[in-house]
Formats: structure tokens, sequence, C-alpha cells
């Protein structure tokens, strides 16, 4: 991704603001991208100010790039400025602003992410600062282990004295940074699943959507062969069904909203899942977008409602209707969690809708109605079962068995997972292919090895947990101290990263600890502005750290760092094993039954695979006087999970001020 201009400083001195703010203009209009617009009269401020703040002779083999692209944020960094030392990422405030928190966040979240995503800004420092008419300083937070430095606020007057004096007391690379080099380094992002299904939606630039790292690896061959397939029993007119399976952060979801939106098959397909919080927050989402465009916020919701439907809706409609679907292609998200006939039959049995097979059965007569074609898309997670009556791919082939007429491709690992649900019957016919299979964990960006960890510390696994936690760069932590995970979350979640509280819906007793509000799921309002607004202007937002979100809540979604509350409803038992349990009026109670045993470890696997960056659990001190908050129980979690490479979570301290803060 190039800059709409860049230029070393020698030669950007020798130009006028206008004949730079009209390039910019010209940029801007040709390429289109009316996300970024900015007044010529803005931007030659910028340029003067720049051009001020740049004069020193010292600083004419420094370069710099204008609206610098950030595909994974859908914006442009003002300026990123390199120099033989450093890269500064500025952030410009119009015409009598002060370079606040919204300044400082917004150039901080473009710092993390060159950190992230660009290759040649690796172990290189990162300075953002925000600049204005006046500056509000704050005391910096916590620094942040990437080797991005804490944002700075500044007035345009003092922009110069603030870059020179900072690339002095910086240490000297050798070889020194070298920006001709560095501008031809890959920048490749990994979306957040909000921002994927935002790029997905928005249809942004071809090129920009295959420049993430997510769309190089693996999910570029899946997405390529589903949307092959679809177009071969196009051709074919026939119906098949395609199983797309992989590790919880392996990039599921994106391939489904990827090929939902993807051009040849978007006006034919609709994306549908049983998770009532994604339908809230993806809704929520594009319809903010489309009215940040200039359309109707009216307009908006009703085209992006055909788009991701709750699956549940979809179902009823057609189960008691002999209509066909407008659609020929339906892509179910979290497909293994489908009822079996017997769940299907009893939770519908007082509504008006009442089904009389499993949901995969139901599902496939209605597509079947299609012609002369139709297919349907099955995102499977394993690991992710949290409800009773969820019958896995289990339930699916029973039901294909029951309809021979469908074409069926999966990978080989949907025939050999260890647990009976997530197995389609070996006999059924099959077409195996190996690109329907994500082998690749896309979520956690700073150790891909989280999920794998997550999986061994649940399966008592204590020697392959430790084997995967070597490194220093480990990114998971345990505290005692609920108030240190606060301090941490605030401190490592800079700009727009996010940040949010998790805990088991079982986890009843951490109410006397003060966290007994949990985020209502099925509130679609409260549920949009959990993970979509931001504190401290909203203090429903996530990163206000007040509201915990259940496994209800953050199934199918994300956050850049969680805080994990362990319960009481998940602890060692006198063998060192797991041990689940239930409260109920004023004990705990162990649980027995295969099922629900199951369903609460995938409980905590969920809640442990949230994080994109970082994940700190808080293990609770108890009470002694609490006999439902034994001391002793919380201990030895907390013992076994930080024999399984936890790292001991550092006591926040606040960071000096520095000197060179002007």
């Amino acid at each position: 991704m190039r800059a709409w201009f860049e230029s070393d400083v020698f030669a950007f001195l020798t130009n006028s603001p206008e004949q730079i703010a009209n390039h910019l203009a010209a940029m801007q209009q040709r390429r289109n991208f009316s996300g970024f617009a900015v007044s010529i009269a803005a931007w030659e401020e910028c340029v003067r100010t720049l051009q001020e703040a740049l004069s020193d002779p010292s600083m004419s083999g420094w370069r710099v790039f204008f609206e610098y692209p950030l595909v994974r944020l859908g914006r442009r960094a003002d300026i990123v400025l390199l120099t033989d030392r450093a890269i500064f990422v500025l952030e410009f405030k119009t015409a009598g602003a002060a370079a606040g928190l919204t300044a400082c966040r917004q150039a901080s979240d473009y710092a993390e992410d060159l950190h992230d995503f660009h290759a040649g800004s690796r172990g290189v420092p990162i300075l953002p600062i925000a600049v204005g008419h006046s500056a509000a300083l704050e005391t910096p937070p916590l620094p942040l282990p990437s080797g991005v430095h804490p944002a700075r606020s500044v007035t345009r007057e003092l922009l110069g004295q603030l870059l020179f004096r900072t690339n002095q007391v910086l240490p000297p690379r050798q070889p020194a940074l070298d920006a001709a080099w560095w501008s031809g380094q890959p920048y490749q992002p990994v979306p957040g699943i909000i921002e994927a299904a935002r790029m997905a939606f928005a249809k942004q630039s071809v090129d920009a959507i295959n420049a993430t790292l997510a769309d190089r690896g693996s999910l570029e061959v899946t997405a390529r062969a589903l949307v092959d397939h679809l177009s071969a029993l196009q051709r074919k007119s026939e119906h098949g069904i395609l199983f797309v399976t992989g590790i919880p952060g392996a990039g599921k979801t994106r391939v489904g909203l990827r090929v939902a939106f993807e051009e040849s098959v978007q006006s034919i397909a609709v994306f549908l899942t049983g998770n009532p919080t994604l339908v809230h927050v993806f809704r929520e989402a594009l319809i903010r977008d489309a009215v940040d465009q200039g359309r109707s916020r009216a307009a908006a919701t009703q085209a992006i409602e055909q788009r991701i439907q709750p699956l549940p809706y979809w179902r009823d409609h057609y189960a008691a209707t002999a209509e066909t679907p407008p659609e020929h292609v339906i892509v179910v998200d979290e497909a293994q969690r489908s009822w079996t006939a017997q769940q299907a039959i009893r939770k519908t049995r007082n509504r008006e809708t009442k089904l009389t097979d499993s949901e995969p059965g139901h599902i496939l007569d209605a597509m079947r109605r299609t012609t002369p074609w139709g297919a349907i898309i099955c995102l499977v997670g394993g690991g992710q079962e949290i409800h009773d009556g969820e019958g896995g791919l289990l339930e699916w082939g029973e039901a294909l068995r029951q309809r021979p007429d469908w074409q069926i491709f999966a990978a080989d690992a949907a025939f050999r997972s260890s647990d009976i649900r997530q197995n389609l019957p070996a006999d059924l016919t099959c077409t195996r292919e190996a690109a329907l299979h994500l082998r690749e964990p896309m979520r956690s960006l700073r150790n891909p090895a989280v999920a794998e960890w997550v999986s061994a510390v649940l399966g008592d696994d204590l020697a392959t947990a430790q084997r995967l936690a070597r490194g220093p760069d480990w990114p998971v932590f345990l505290t005692r101290s609920l108030w240190d995970m606060r301090e941490a979350l605030r401190a490592m979640a800079q700009g727009y990263r996010r940040a949010g509280l998790l805990a088991s819906s079982g986890a009843k007793r951490l109410r006397a600890d003060g966290l007994g509000v949990e985020l209502p799921h099925m509130d679609k309002s409260a549920v949009a502005r959990w993970f979509l607004d931001f504190w401290p202007d909203d203090v429903r937002a996530s990163d206000a750290l007040e509201v915990v979100a259940t496994e209800f809540s953050c199934q199918g979604l994300e956050l850049d760092y969680t805080g994990l509350a362990w319960g009481g409803d998940l602890i060692r038992s006198s063998d060192n094993r797991w041990r689940v349990r239930r409260f109920r009026g004023t004990r705990w109670e162990s649980v027995s039954q295969p099922e629900a045993l199951s369903n609460q470890m995938n409980t905590y696997r969920v809640l442990l695979t949230r994080a994109r960056y970082a994940t700190i659990m808080w293990v609770p001190e108890g009470n002694a006087a609490d006999r439902t908050r034994q001391p002793s129980e919380f201990d030895a979690v907390a013992e076994y999970l930080l024999a399984c490479g936890a790292r001991h979570l550092p006591a926040p301290t606040p960071m000096p001020q520095p000197a060179l803060l002007l």
C-alpha cells in the first residue's frame, strides 16, 4: 500500500503548501476514497505546520508520507514521518481544535497498526503524536511491550522542537532506518471480525482486501474453493452442501462473510446465524458505516437486514410455509450448534411455529425448494457447543442420510474429531477437499498457539501447555487482583484497541467481588454499545470495564484485550483434574452429565479464545468465611494455570511524565 504523497524532507520544503494540498486533493478524487475527504484548506494548514517543524537542516534526510493507508482500520494516517532512528505517526486536528484524547487515540491506533502488520516497522520505535492548536497533556499510560510509545499531545508551534528533541534522545540505529527500504516492506493486516464484515460489505477495493495477511493464507484458498463450487453447482443445476471446519479463531466467519458478500453471489446469498449478539453487532456496525457515508438510517437498516439474518427467524418462516427462499446460497454460521430433532421439538412445543424435525432437516428441506440449484455453506467450529441439544456435525450427517440427493463437500477433519458429535457419519458419500478446513489460527496475533494452549489447559495436558507457552512473548497473564487487571487492560488497549471483561454465565459468585452485572445478550442496543462504542464517551462500552460479557454475548466475536474473571463453576478437584459445578440456591453442586460437562468446558474455551492480542485471567482470592468462595479452591486454579505457562501480570505502576514532553 502506498501513501497518497511521499517525499524526502528536502524536496518537500521546496513545494508550496498550496501545491501539495492540491496534489493530495487530486489524488483523493482520482482514487475515489470518499471516506477520507479533507478540505484543501486543512491540508494547506497541515503542510505549512509540518514545513515549519522540519526546517532544521539536520532533518533534511527524513521522509514524509502523507495519508498513509491502514486497511485494517479503514483509515489513513495523516502523516507517517521516518527519521534515521524512528517512525513518527502524526495526527493533525483542524483549526481551533485541541490535540486531546480522541486525537491521541487515533495516533496510537495507527502506530499499533504499523507495529503489528507492517514488516518494516517491527523493532523500530514508533511514536504517535497528536498535533493541534492547543495541547491537552495528561499523564501517559503504562508503556506498551510492543515498542510503540505512549501518545503525546503537542501544539503546532512546538511540533518541531518535540520531533527534534525526541529523535535526539533515541539511540542511533545501525544501520540507520532507510525510508526506501521501509516503504517497500509488506503491510499485511489481519482485520478483526467486525472490520472484516465492514470491508466485505462495503466492497472495499479488491486490492485492499487481498492485501491482508488473512486473505493471503488459507482463508483465500478456502474462499476461492467455495466460490468455485458454487459456480459448478449453478452450472450443473444441482444442490450442494459445503462444510467449512476449523479450530477456534481460524477465520470461519470471515470466510462466510467474504463469500456471502462476494460480488458474483451477493444478490443470491444471505448470512444466517443463530447467535443474536453477532446479528446485533454486525448489523449496527454496517448501518453506522452507511449513515456515515450519507445514507439514511432507515434505508441502510432495510438493506443490511436483508443480508444478515437471524437463523431462527429464517428457519421458522420456511418450516411453517411451503414458500421457496429467494436466496440460492445460505451461509450458516456455527452450524454445529444446530438443534437435534428432540431439542427442536421440545423448544418449540409452545411456540407458534412448531418444529417437527432437527434444524438441519428443516434447513435442507427449505433450500431444496430453490430451483434450479441451491447451496448451503456450513461454518463448523469444534469445541464451541455451550447449549444442551446442540447436535453438531453428526446431526447434519443424519439429516443428509435421509436426503441422498444432496452433493456433499467436506475436508477429512469433518470425519476425524475425538468428539462423536463433531463427525459426519463415515459412510456418508462425500467429496473430500482439504481446502475446506482452516488450520491456521488467525485471531491471536501475538502468538498463534493460544488456541492450542487453551485446549491443552482444559484437557489437563500440562506438558503440552508448558511447551506451547515457552518464549518471552506469551500473551496470557494471571493476576489475583481485579484492580490490577483493570489497570493493565486500560494500559494495553491503546488507541482504538478494545478491551473488555468476560465471565462464565455460571460464575454466579463473582457478584461478591462486584462483578454481578452481565451484558444482556438479547438486548441489541446494549450489545451494540458494548462492542462498538468507546469509554469514556460511553460508560456502557466494553472498555469501561464495568459490565461482563458471558459466553452467550461474546461467542463468534472478539476483543483486542480480554480480562477473564474466573468463577467457582470450574475448579480443580483433589486429584488435580477439572471439576465442573453449578450454583443452586446457596451452594455449589457437582455436574456429572457428559453433555453438561462438555458444554461447561467449552464455555471456558470460548472465553479464553476471544482475544486478538492478550488475555488476562483474574482468579479471585476468595473468602474463608464464605463457603461458596473458598480461597483454597481458587489457589489451586491459579497454581495450575501458572504451571501451564500463564505469566504473572506485573503490578501496574504510573509512568512518570517524560522530560522531553512539551
